[in-house]
């Protein structure tokens, strides 16, 4: 069995990793192919160093556009590799725009399509992450889901049950592998933080993009940071919107993007994280740490209900709900989130093939 697995962006490399290492206990032949969508280190490829992965075979080099101009790039780009490396299965992750374009390309080439994470929804359109979502799951040939929930959402969409497979967590996997890495980077320890700190990531447009709804949530960590620590790894796309709305947050950590290792020393010890990453919805909810997450919406609603995570929409309302926080005794572990849904994938593609 060949597998030929797309990553772009963040999001998709600690989901890689997990099936990447079992498929290598297996000793399965795997071409790692980057298109490029985030192309620096703190973005991409210490996500490789970290996580015990060796760098990717092909590298499309697409950078940042628009979305059209982006998933273009990857359309005319990765074609030539998929003719030339024809694997059994095409293995892609999470709902970026290299996600879909790859499932586009080996669609139309007959070439199978494993796509992990599958059958997650927001139901809101206006994100681009649910369109991206939405076309790759009618495009797979497998739907590898993280959560039941996802299962019945394939089934009401009309899916056979064949092609659905519960794997479970890839995320979760690469937060256990990693976090013993992760508490001897001491990177905590010298922001001189301890354990009342709130982290916050935001980079979504209907938070950043928004002059009126960034100046809103300044203003909000602004306050927070009068009671707390408060540190913000900001996305280069979130600090560009700042700079350009001329907002200063004198009392608010704002760092450049931070590696994987460094970023769970952090999460793992916050009194709280405030985002709009689905991911760290997951993390938090694995690590029993407090989450609000500043949308009106998620497509991991399983955070919400067996985890940490509250959807916190209005920014006027983020500070009476940190004051209220507490953090669990004992974190949530839903179905799945047990370190071994890598193997699992592979034990799924096997089976399906």
């Amino acid at each position: 069995m060949k597998l030929l697995h797309v990553v772009g962006a963040r999001p998709n490399f600690p989901k890689l990793a997990p099936v990447h290492r079992a498929g290598r206990q297996q000793g399965i032949d795997q071409v790692v192919v980057h298109t490029g969508q985030h192309y620096d280190d703190a973005m991409s490829d210490a996500f490789f160093r970290d996580l015990g992965i060796a760098p990717p075979d092909v590298n499309l080099a697409v950078g940042s556009d628009t979305h059209a101009v982006q998933t273009a790039r990857i359309l005319e780009r990765i074609e030539p590799v998929l003719v030339k490396e024809r694997p059994d299965w095409m293995v892609v992750y999470g709902d970026v725009n290299s996600t879909m374009a790859a499932a586009l390309v080996a669609s139309k080439l007959g070439i199978r399509i494993a796509h992990v994470e599958a059958g997650l929804r927001s139901f809101d359109r206006t994100m681009p992450e649910e369109i991206n979502r939405v076309v790759t799951d009618r495009l797979a040939n497998l739907l590898l889901t993280p959560s039941r929930d996802a299962d019945a959402q394939l089934r009401l969409e009309g899916e056979p049950e064949n092609r659905i497979a519960f794997v479970g967590n890839v995320m979760i996997d690469s937060l256990f592998y990693a976090l013993p890495a992760a508490r001897t980077t001491g990177f905590r320890a010298k922001l001189g933080l301890n354990g009342s700190a709130v982290v916050v990531t935001l980079h979504r447009p209907s938070n950043v993009d928004d002059p009126r709804r960034i100046r809103a949530l300044a203003a909000v960590l602004s306050e927070i940071a009068l009671e707390r620590p408060v540190v913000f790894p900001a996305h280069p796309r979130t600090q560009r919107r700042l700079e350009s709305a001329g907002l200063r947050m004198d009392r608010v950590r704002l760092l450049e993007p931070v590696g994987y290792l460094e970023m769970l020393d952090l999460v793992e010890n916050a009194f709280a994280v405030i985002t709009d990453s689905g991911g760290l919805q997951e993390e938090t909810t694995a690590l029993g740490v407090p989450c609000l997450t500043v949308r009106p919406n998620t497509e991991r609603p399983i955070t919400i209900t067996e985890g940490t995570n509250r959807l916190v929409p209005e920014p006027g309302d983020i500070v009476a709900e940190i004051r209220q926080l507490r953090r669990p005794s004992v974190a949530p572990r839903p179905e799945g989130w047990d370190g071994r849904a890598g193997e699992r994938v592979i034990l799924a593609l096997a089976n399906h093939l």
